[in-house]
């Protein structure tokens, strides 16, 4: 970001990064599109970015424009285009979803045999790296920043106020803190201070053509095209055509030795042995869709590094567990996240917050089970299926299990179809006889659409029991742990025995975590978050702990204990057979907490379930996990319990009108417009992190809502994303949904206008290219437990 008003981002970014490295191998690709959500914005200021490079400052960067377009060969690429298109209508990027007549007009030596549409991104296409590199290091001069290389740096040492000195032959640079920028150098970096960053760097080819005469006799420049099921990309390169492609993951080649024995000393601009023999079937697929190729003669053979994360995705922002030490690493594509990453890291750091939610990219999603045999195998399956179809509720299996496992996992691992989770095995859901089993994607119901459907009612007739092992957990304690929670969190802090449901709000208000608190003792505190929210949330608690020197220890209890919940109408009935404990209501109320023991096993207890139902989440010694289990389905017996997972949780959630943290609730959104107003007490005296915004935002009164929909649709149900209609206009988006087994109809949160988020008002979601009727209803649709009781002792007849 080179804007005059955004020198000092540049400043503060440039000149706190370890290295400056020329990525000249890459094919320069530019592109709008990406499958998430919030990258798209990264794509998007890269590309705006460099159309004014060259204009701001003075160097040519060689950007063309030309667009891209993807190419469906198969109905089910059909679908997938469709999916994505819903998932960009609420974005201000242009993308259009194409016949073979229009790609055939943009492409016209394509043999369009297969081609059944393609989806096009006008503003895509290429730039060169080399001259890219120059003209931002150029900028960043312009605006005082100072580069200096080729500088080594041989030794980080984190002082005791956690500044840094960074040690070079040249002397020691002293600074407030440290940006890990150094590409596949970044390991090394790491271990300077005893981190082992999960990267590896993969053999990556294109090969360059000589002049073709139909290219030469264009009277414009082809634009990009990716044949999604021949796995490569292939654009212009003058009157010839480059082409790259993404060979299977058992083709594929890791620079494996770069992690055991570190990068060459002076390895830069260096590159590797070709090998055509491994990307023949992939030259042989283009020359079958670009005909013109068979008679072209290759020119150049390109074979270089790229940097692989496991998931493919950088890893962007602070460390958790060491002070002023952030990344940006692991670019799998570092042209098109270059510029819009600099900008993203600029503002985080000068603001103290993410400018908006990208905990994809967060590093630490990953942690000590992220081993490099790990990092290995999912490194050739993210290069391998670099292009493979995108479903919803995607899995991907190469590298697991980890050695991070419930001890429940052997127990029920040949009973259900398994999700990952964070390094962690969890159930989704479970078979019986007659179901078709594993793992079946799709985007519309699919193989375990029924399943679910009957977990749903065991919970909600009789009892169920999940393992919720990856669950983070910490333990809060000392003199100040009061103060310091009453700070973090916009809910009071429960009284000794009580557990809330609280809310991390960042200086703008943005919801950052939602955790699970309870009071165990007095000053002794229970955190509990999601299993992907584990050291994201426990970093935000620690700089806290730092920056207001609180005296307090935090303890991450999340390898070391196991949970289980159990849940439904039986629940009381099955736990009371294990425990002497009086688990009845006027004795164990709901959102308390108790030690007690179950089948002489210790537990704490908490009254409290994301089912809505009546139930508990039990939290043990994680070696009592299987002893703990079989205890409470032994009890079950005459109650009928049986297994629950993931998917009918999510959908039992919805129904009850739960907010999820990552989809209703994340940094892009306040707790006010995402309906948490409970949870926010603007009133307590403690000023907690966001807290003045809040009332700000409240006085002027909100732009959004979320609302709840219920949706008229066939064999497909909202996932989340998904574009809102009114008027023929995308107005918001969706951020979950389901079925519902309770409605018989799909289920959805959705952000909306505030003038058209009153119950009734119909509106329409996008789904597949379809638009399905949906209306607002109040919410819950299903009333939770408690609530239940309530009205029923007081003599009323509760109804979804």
């Amino acid at each position: 970001s080179l804007d005059q008003e955004l020198k000092k981002e540049n400043t503060a970014f440039l000149t706190i990064s370890l290295y400056c490295f020329y990525f000249l191998f890459e094919a320069g690709l530019t592109t709008y599109f990406h499958p998430g959500i919030n990258l798209k914005k990264i794509h998007s200021y890269s590309i705006k970015l460099y159309e004014k490079l060259e204009e701001e400052t003075g160097q040519v960067v060689g950007f063309h424009q030309p667009g891209s377009i993807r190419i469906a060969s198969t109905p089910t690429r059909v679908d997938e285009f469709k999916y994505q298109m819903t998932r960009a209508g609420w974005h201000p990027t242009e993308q259009y979803l194409i016949t073979p007549e229009k790609v055939q007009e943009l492409f016209p030596l394509l043999n369009m045999d297969t081609v059944l549409a393609g989806l096009y991104n006008p503003g895509d296409g290429h730039i060169d790296p080399y001259s890219l590199t120059m003209a931002l290091a150029a900028g960043a001069r312009k605006y005082g920043a100072q580069l200096n290389y080729p500088v080594q740096v041989t030794n980080l040492n984190c002082r005791s106020d956690g500044t840094w000195e960074v040690e070079t032959p040249l002397g020691v640079i002293q600074a407030k803190r440290v940006v890990n920028t150094a590409g596949f150098w970044a390991r090394e970096v790491g271990k300077m201070i005893g981190l082992q960053h999960p990267l590896i760097p993969v053999h990556h080819q294109y090969i360059v053509t000589s002049s073709i005469p139909e290219v030469k006799a264009l009277k414009r420049e082809l634009p990009v095209i990716r044949d999604l099921e021949g796995s490569y990309y292939l654009r212009q390169e003058r009157d010839g055509l480059l082409f790259g492609p993404y060979e299977r993951q058992e083709k594929m080649k890791l620079q494996d030795s770069w992690v055991t024995n570190g990068v060459p000393p002076g390895f830069g601009k260096e590159l590797f042995e070709s090998d055509l023999d491994r990307i023949m079937e992939h030259i042989e697929t283009a020359m079958e869709m670009v005909p013109v190729l068979k008679q072209a003669d290759i020119i150049n053979t390109i074979a270089g590094p790229i940097t692989y994360s496991p998931d493919i995705l950088p890893m962007v922002g602070p460390h958790q567990g060491v002070r002023n030490y952030w990344v940006a690493i692991g670019f799998g594509y570092g042209i098109i996240h270059a510029g819009g990453i600099g900008k993203y890291l600029s503002d985080w750091i000068l603001e103290e917050e993410p400018p908006f939610d990208l905990i994809e990219l967060d590093p630490n999603r990953y942690g000590k089970w992220t081993t490099t045999e790990y990092t290995a195998a999912k490194a050739r399956e993210s290069y391998g299926f670099n292009n493979i179809v995108g479903y919803p509720k995607e899995e991907r299996f190469a590298g697991r299990p980890t050695e991070r496992v419930s001890e429940l996992y052997d127990l029920l691992k040949s009973k259900c179809s398994m999700g990952f989770h964070a390094g962690w095995e969890q159930p989704h859901w479970f078979y019986k006889p007659g179901d078709e089993t594993g793992y079946k994607p799709s985007f519309r119901r699919t193989n375990w659409f029924d399943p679910v459907g009957r977990e749903y009612k065991q919970v909600m007739e009789k009892v169920g029991v999940i393992d919720l092992s990856p669950f983070g957990k910490f333990k809060v304690k000392g003199t100040d742990s009061v103060k310091l929670l009453d700070h973090l969190f916009a809910n009071v802090v429960p009284k000794v025995g009580s557990t809330n449901i609280s809310h991390m709000l960042t200086p703008r208000g943005k919801v950052y975590a939602e955790l699970t608190v309870s009071q165990l003792y007095p000053g002794e505190f229970m955190l509990v978050t999601g299993s992907g929210s584990e050291l994201h949330d426990l970093r935000w608690i620690e700089e806290e702990v730092v920056r207001g020197g609180y005296k307090v220890d935090i303890e991450n209890m999340t390898d070391e204990m196991g949970v289980l919940g159990v849940a439904g109408p039986y629940a009381r009935h099955v736990l009371q057979k294990l425990t002497a404990e009086d688990l009845s209501d006027s004795s164990f109320k709901f959102l308390q907490s108790r030690h007690l023991k179950l089948s002489d096993i210790s537990v704490t207890a908490i009254r409290i379930s994301y089912t809505g139902e009546l139930g508990w989440e039990l939290y043990h010694r994680k070696e009592d996990s299987v002893a703990l289990y079989s205890a409470i389905m032994e009890a079950g017996q005459k109650e009928q319990i049986d297994n629950f997972g993931t998917y009918a949780l999510n959908a039992l959630r919805l129904e009850k009108g739960f907010r999820a943290w990552g989809a209703e609730m994340n940094c892009d959104t306040n707790p006010l417009e995402a309906g948490l107003e409970y949870f926010i007490k603007l009133n307590k005296p403690a000023d907690f992190i966001g807290k003045q915004v809040l009332k700000q935002i409240k006085e002027k009164g909100l732009k959004r809502r979320l609302a709840y929909l219920m949706l008229e649709t066939d064999n497909i149900d909202p996932e989340g994303n998904e574009s809102v209609w009114h008027n023929g206009k995308v107005i918001g988006n969706t951020t979950s949904g389901c079925f519902s087994y309770c409605a018989q109809q799909s289920l959805a949160f959705a952000y909306v206008p505030t003038e058209l988020s009153k119950v009734g008002q119909n509106l329409e979601v996008e789904l597949l290219g379809k638009n399905y009727s949906a209306t607002i209803i109040k919410e819950p649709l299903v009333l939770t437990e408690p609530t239940r009781t309530c009205l029923q002792r007081k003599g009323r007849s509760p109804k979804a």
